[in-house]
């Protein structure tokens, strides 16, 4: 049955890919409609994330919030597709590094370092990883969950890796940058989604106890790569600026917990700059501070 339900959506997948953007919009405000006012798909979560996020925003304010996400959201399912067929010319029109971003990677490679790189479900993050594939002189690996459904974990491979990006399964994570240590890369980590409480750094994030990866600053440290937050903002419909920093050029000089704290800081600063565009949907807090942490 999920082959026979992957092959009568694909031609679907790749109508949607084809459309033009405002046509591609002009969906998305159904899908808002239907997926907001219709389904209410997951609308408790949401609002009760925001309130427990911003505390000093008035429900008003947090209902615009809610209803921007969805908004973006919708946009977000649909510009996915559009991996499947944009050229290279519309996904640098649509997705642009900054000049000092573009500077920063070429400085790195020029010094013949690898990077770990490290984000949150923020923007348009597979269209971020498509520029830096396209801009960047790094060969660019991300760190990603395969999907149950082999056919449509396909589907979102050949997407992912159309500009030259490569995957690396989570599982595989660390035997792949060792396999891959003799080419200059660079390897992203998206850091935000929620570990096993008992394993995790535990941190005040957006007003609450929230467990974090130890994964990518433990990684980052036994490979002394530097360590590069990304953010992606979204400039307007359809349109997305990719900015970077160095975070720690020597992470095995930094305190255990140190790097942790750096990028979850960061996403922090970035998701109270235009809060609808993270994945608030997400059941982020799902887990309790141990006792004994």
């Amino acid at each position: 049955m999920p082959t026979i339900v992957y092959y009568l959506l694909l031609p679907l997948i790749y109508a949607l890919s084809l459309l033009p953007f405002p046509v591609l919009y002009l969906l998305s405000d159904g899908v808002y409609a239907l997926l907001y006012y219709g389904i209410g798909y997951r609308r408790k979560v949401v609002m009760q994330n925001l309130r427990n996020s911003f505390p000093d925003k008035s429900e008003a304010e947090l209902k615009r919030i809610c209803k921007d996400f969805y908004h973006y959201l919708c946009d977000l399912f649909l510009e996915t597709f559009k991996t499947l067929t944009i050229s290279k010319a519309a996904m640098l029109k649509h997705c642009s590094f900054t000049p000092e971003t573009v500077a920063l990677f070429d400085q790195l490679a020029a010094e013949k370092k690898s990077v770990i790189l490290v984000m949150g479900h923020k923007g348009n993050w597979e269209w971020a990883g498509n520029t830096f594939s396209i801009l960047c002189k790094q060969q660019l690996y991300v760190i990603y969950h395969p999907l149950a459904n082999k056919h449509f974990n396909g589907l979102m491979y050949k997407m992912r890796t159309r500009f030259g990006t490569k995957l690396i399964a989570m599982q595989d994570t660390f035997r792949a940058i060792v396999q891959n240590r003799a080419e200059i890369n660079a390897t992203a980590f998206i850091a935000d989604q929620a570990p096993q409480p008992d394993t995790a750094h535990w941190l005040r994030f957006m007003h609450q106890d929230t467990p974090v990866f130890k994964g990518t600053e433990k990684i980052a440290q036994k490979m002394n790569y530097p360590v590069v937050y990304v953010t992606v903002q979204r400039t307007k419909r359809g349109y997305y600026t990719v900015s970077a920093e160095i975070l720690t050029t020597t992470p095995s000089d930094e305190k255990d917990g140190n790097i942790t704290v750096a990028h979850t800081r960061k996403l922090e600063e970035d998701i109270v700059s235009q809060p609808a565009t993270w994945l608030w949907s997400h059941k982020r807090w799902k887990h309790k501070r141990p006792a004994n942490v």
